[in-house]
């Protein structure tokens, strides 16, 4: 079976789209598109905070002072957590944020996003919103189609007009089907894709 996905404008060259209702029909996860989001957020932090614990700081190697018959409290190094400059207790250290998750898992997981876009009419074909030169001022007035604020462009490549035309404009990402990502896919108002865009994204996700 076939699911139709519509044109952004009745005049648009791309008209409606035949796809997949194994790839563009999925039931809803909520479950598991959360989990893409959550791994995606996570594997973009970097994970480089650090700090010395009292192994590392410098100094500590002797006992400050003799243990009794100073009147003052017993100490075996400078280095301890309690001193100024010591080191410090339970130190943060280099660590990944990366989450586990299969192939299978995010094929479905994906299909699943685009399923619930085409669903909820946020997901539309379009050819004519690729701009035909560098200014930004033409993809602005193929966006105002669009009729939205947030919206995540695929095409098959990005090539220069695009990527010079969108990059002065407010909330607009670009992306290829190789390259597109949950979190840009799920905070989008609108995903407009090219057909040659869409297709690959049917065939990726077959």
């Amino acid at each position: 079976m076939t699911l139709q996905i519509p044109a952004l404008t009745s005049h648009d060259s791309a008209g409606i789209v035949d796809v997949a209702e194994g790839v563009f029909g999925q039931k809803f996860n909520e479950a598991l598109i959360h989990q893409l989001v959550t791994k995606y957020q996570a594997t973009a932090r970097a994970g480089t905070k650090a700090q010395k614990n009292r192994a590392a700081v410098s100094g500590g190697g002797i006992k400050p002072w003799r243990q009794k018959g100073t009147g003052r409290a017993r100490a075996g190094t400078m280095s301890s957590p309690i001193w100024r400059s010591g080191g410090v207790t339970f130190a943060a250290q280099p660590r990944s944020f990366d989450q586990k998750i299969n192939k299978k898992m995010y094929k479905i997981g994906i299909r699943s996003i685009f399923s619930e876009l085409l669903r909820q009419e946020r997901l539309v074909v379009s050819n004519d919103i690729l701009p035909t030169s560098v200014k930004t001022k033409e993809l602005a007035k193929n966006i105002a189609k669009v009729g939205v604020k947030r919206i995540l462009i695929i095409a098959e490549t990005l090539d220069e007009n695009l990527v010079l035309a969108s990059r002065n404009i407010p909330y607009v990402e670009i992306a290829t089907a190789e390259n597109f990502n949950p979190v840009s896919l799920v905070s989008a108002d609108k995903v407009v894709a090219t057909v040659a865009a869409l297709k690959k994204i049917e065939e990726r996700l077959a």
